[in-house]
């Protein structure tokens, strides 16, 4: 199963590349394992890890750890923004 993700802001800045084409592996079945798998794939990558202030979107709505990831899907990863 293919889905696409996204970086964005200073995650983008840290992990150096702003959005991927990715084969989900067997057992990584919602957003929270998703971002739990990304964050154990190297050091840059812990910016995306446990305790860290992230952010996540399925298809441009806001995503909590639980919603599933389906083909196909776009997810998206950002700090939270404020605004003026």
């Amino acid at each position: 199963m293919t889905v696409k993700i996204l970086y964005f802001a200073s995650l983008k800045e840290a992990l150096g590349c702003a959005e991927e084409s990715f084969v989900l592996p067997s057992g990584v079945s919602t957003v929270g394992e998703l971002r739990s798998f990304l964050a154990d794939r190297g050091e840059k990558w812990k910016a995306l890890g446990e305790g860290r202030n992230v952010r996540a979107a399925r298809n441009q709505r806001m995503a909590a750890a639980a919603d599933p990831v389906l083909p196909g899907d776009e997810i998206a990863f950002f700090p939270p923004v404020t605004g003026g």
